[in-house]
């Protein structure tokens, strides 16, 4: 599986919450900058992950995403076929 830019940085993202673990969310902005990711891009890429259920949004002050499942049920595959163009 060849990985374009879309899909390689929303894998990186996916592990950098993986990482962060479920405990709170975790804001986009956060995520861009350990990634060094703009944080509009990330934006486009999370409303992809939300459509497939593989990531939940969180609003207000604390508020962020936070995977839907366990790190270890969710595949590169899925993450892949949540941005595809």
């Amino acid at each position: 599986m060849e990985l374009n830019t879309k899909g390689r940085y929303a894998v990186m993202a996916m592990a950098d919450l993986a990482k962060q673990g479920a405990a709170a969310a975790t804001p986009l902005p956060a995520i861009a900058e350990r990634q060094n990711i703009s944080v509009a891009y990330l934006e486009q890429i999370f409303l992809k992950l939300r459509r497939a259920g593989l990531v939940d949004s969180e609003r207000g002050r604390t508020g962020g995403y936070r995977l839907t499942r366990e790190a270890g049920e969710i595949m590169v595959a899925d993450v892949m076929r949540a941005v595809e163009e």
